[in-house]
């Protein structure tokens, strides 16, 4: 088959954004929710832009499709994506209209520095002279002989100064809005039972008169801006570089990066707009977007809290195994546990390694660090460990994408404490989620212990992303999880112990190769007359060589069902393959990151779970882990969960080449929303053992 038989991986994942703007859209969701979702499409576009619309841009200036996988020209992937984000943003401002007017129904009004009533005139003068007037630096751009430097996902307002008297007496200047530093939304004074909130860009516009005044002008015009620029950072090939220093001067680089996006109000002054356009060496074919007053709202996720209805999200809970009195490292060494996040707490994880770091027999502790929160009690409980005299070694990927700086703090942090500190391999982002403890027993008996994820070890993402851990003390388990790190403390003569694996499927040395075999086994299975079945569920779904097996498995017979989040790239409505290949995208409350894969095997199912989507760069370009769950209580579990999000009818969409994005049809049957019924399957186990409340 060509690659004409797939879904360009870009304009698939456009799609995806599109369901993201489908829940700010519907009118079930929290109007809090709703504007969360707007913010969160408007991240994720900027990332887009900075990620992938870059290396296509790149790709064009190099005259090159190397390494990119693409099935069609750059140039016209980009033409796709300017039509398509054009499109949504028409959508999208036609949404955050409906918004506002919903917003007025519970009395919340945002309001511009022209609606301003007398007392919060004076209000927001004196709170841009004591908060705002020392975070700001106006520069005027006319007589500079190049434009300033700007930031990447920063904002800003071009301001137009004149005299009322003379049109041709003005000048343009430019205002970076610190939100960062001030934060963007300004809570007026309450007037009654109205909430009004005014933006930081507008208590700028209204102090223009004030910020200018020696200038003598009495006419301003400032609508805002923003630029998006090339988030790639170039790591050179100079051995005497240390990665650290790469990674350093790659991020200096990054913040000079080539424009990509040029979105702005469109009532900006014309003749400032082509000014900053040209001195920004754009032209009218780069995506130059024009959209509504406000931009840069992925600020939006932190909208106030001034609603009348509280938030409904649920509580996370303990896992049954794990609220009794026990120290959870005693559970997990009697029984293996499969947390789910983040209808389960994120505490099991943890207490896990508070516990080995106080335990007088733990002599090590081996982790994996991909994202980390800002404050990790994570990375405090490996601190106490190694203070408490145990051997602490951290992988710390510091290439993990826009995490890269907090990452370097954190190696300086870990390092000062006399943690070990892992910092991969070259050309390849270390992507597994894996821990291993070691306890030394009075008659050198040793244990092993730990755990695999499908997810960060981040308590804060933990409450919005839907992810698996598995903890264990199976013996094969830990031993391949201390392969890997055997091969990531000496990658150049270690490669072996990758290798070495026996349990765990491990990229990039052995998983495409075992994916294969066990797609081959259920078609050959289906041509022997036996049921075959194979559940996918994945962030991305782009691998051309595995699509094309999967294409003969369905022709085959094998009954194919993925739940795909983001990223997918199958035709699958072709007349060979519709009856046997079906899939579907849940995008709701939470963020769906787990990776499971469910091979029937003539009744007795291989599950595995996966830090791996299927792309090529997880499979060939990093080191992953795919842990299988052998228990069979545990594998009914997770094939429970799974059949309740293929049941889905409120939160589902059906992807096919359309990309229409259309809900799974609910007909008369019983509405499942798929994130409900779990939470309610998994809490009604723990509610069995009596340690939480009924009410």
């Amino acid at each position: 088959m060509s690659k004409k038989n797939l879904i360009a991986r870009d304009i698939s994942w456009l799609s995806f954004n599109g369901r993201v703007l489908q829940e700010a859209n519907d009118i079930s969701v929290p109007l809090r929710e709703r504007i969360r979702f707007l913010g969160i499409h408007s991240n994720n576009l900027d990332e887009f832009f900075r990620v992938r619309v870059a290396t296509l841009k790149r790709m064009i200036e190099l005259g090159t499709k190397k390494n990119m996988h693409l099935e069609e020209n750059p140039q016209a992937i980009l033409d796709q994506i300017q039509m398509i984000v054009l499109q949504q943003q028409n959508e999208f401002n036609r949404i955050w209209d409906n918004i506002i007017v919903e917003l007025a129904k519970e009395q919340i009004y945002l309001v511009s520095e022209k609606e301003l009533t007398g007392p919060e005139q004076l209000f927001v003068k004196k709170f841009f002279d004591e908060e705002v007037r020392a975070s700001i630096i106006p520069l005027l751009i006319e007589s500079l002989p190049q434009l300033p430097y700007l930031r990447d996902k920063s904002l800003y307002l071009g301001v137009v100064m004149r005299k009322k008297e003379s049109a041709y007496d003005q000048k343009y200047a430019l205002i970076e809005v610190p939100s960062k530093a001030v934060g963007r939304f300004v809570k007026l004074p309450n007037q009654g039972d109205e909430k009004r909130i005014i933006l930081l860009e507008d208590v700028i516009r209204y102090n223009l008169p004030y910020i200018f005044s020696y200038f003598g002008y009495d006419y301003f015009d400032a609508h805002v801006f923003k630029v998006t620029k090339d988030a790639e950072i170039d790591i050179d090939n100079d051995i005497a570089t240390s990665l650290v220093q790469k990674i350093e001067k790659g991020l200096k680089s990054r913040r000079k990066g080539k424009p990509v996006r040029f979105a702005y109000d469109k009532d900006m002054d014309a003749g400032l707009l082509e000014y900053l356009i040209r001195r920004l060496n754009l032209s009218r074919k780069d995506n130059i977007i024009p959209g509504g007053r406000i931009h840069n709202f992925r600020h939006f996720m932190d909208f106030p809290d001034v609603f009348n209805s509280k938030s409904q999200r649920l509580a996370p809970f303990p896992h049954p195994a794990l609220v009794q009195s026990m120290r959870v490292t005693d559970v997990i060494l009697q029984q293996d546990v499969l947390l789910h996040f983040p209808y389960h707490s994120f505490n099991g994880i943890i207490d896990l390694l508070r516990e080995a770091a106080m335990d007088p027999q733990v002599v090590s502790i081996k982790i994996t660090a991909y994202r980390l929160a800002s404050n990790s009690k994570i990375i405090n409980a490996l601190i106490n460990a190694v203070r408490n005299g145990k051997a602490v070694v951290v992988m710390l990927e510091l290439r993990a994408r826009f995490d890269e700086e907090a990452n370097l703090e954190w190696k300086e942090v870990l390092e000062e404490e006399g943690v070990k500190v892992l910092l991969g391999v070259p050309n390849m982002k270390i992507h597994a989620k894996a821990c291993v403890i070691k306890k030394k027993l009075a008659n050198n008996r040793i244990l092993q212990y730990g755990f695999v994820s499908t997810g960060n070890l981040n308590e804060k993402t933990s409450r919005v992303y839907a992810d698996h851990c598995l903890l264990t003390s199976n013996r094969s388990v830990m031993a391949d999880i201390n392969r890997i790190f055997n091969y990531l403390t000496n990658p150049k003569l270690n490669l072996h112990q990758l290798r070495g694996c026996k349990t765990l499927m491990v990229c990039p040395v052995n998983m495409r190769k075992e994916l294969s075999v066990l797609i081959d086994r259920e078609i050959k299975n289906a041509r022997a007359g036996k049921p075959a079945r194979i559940i996918l569920k994945l962030n991305a779904l782009s691998d051309a060589t595995l699509i094309f097996q999967l294409y003969e498995a369905a022709a085959a017979g094998v009954d194919i069902q993925m739940v795909v989040r983001g990223i997918f790239c199958p035709h699958i409505d072709t007349k060979k393959l519709k009856h046997h290949m079906h899939a579907i995208s849940i995008v709701d409350e939470y963020l769906e990151h787990a990776r499971v894969l469910i091979f029937h095997n003539n009744g007795k199912p291989r599950i595995y779970l996966s830090s791996a989507d299927w792309m090529v760069r997880n499979l060939d370009h990093r080191v992953e882990a795919a842990v299988p769950v052998n228990d069979p209580v545990l594998q009914q579990e997770l094939l429970d969960i799974i059949h309740i999000q293929l049941s889905d009818n409120v939160k589902a969409r059906l992807l096919d080449e359309e990309l229409a994005n259309n809900y799974v049809p609910s007909s008369d049957q019983k509405k499942v929303r798929s994130q409900i019924e779990t939470y309610q399957y998994l809490y009604h186990k723990t509610l069995k053992t009596g340690e939480i409340s009924s009410d």
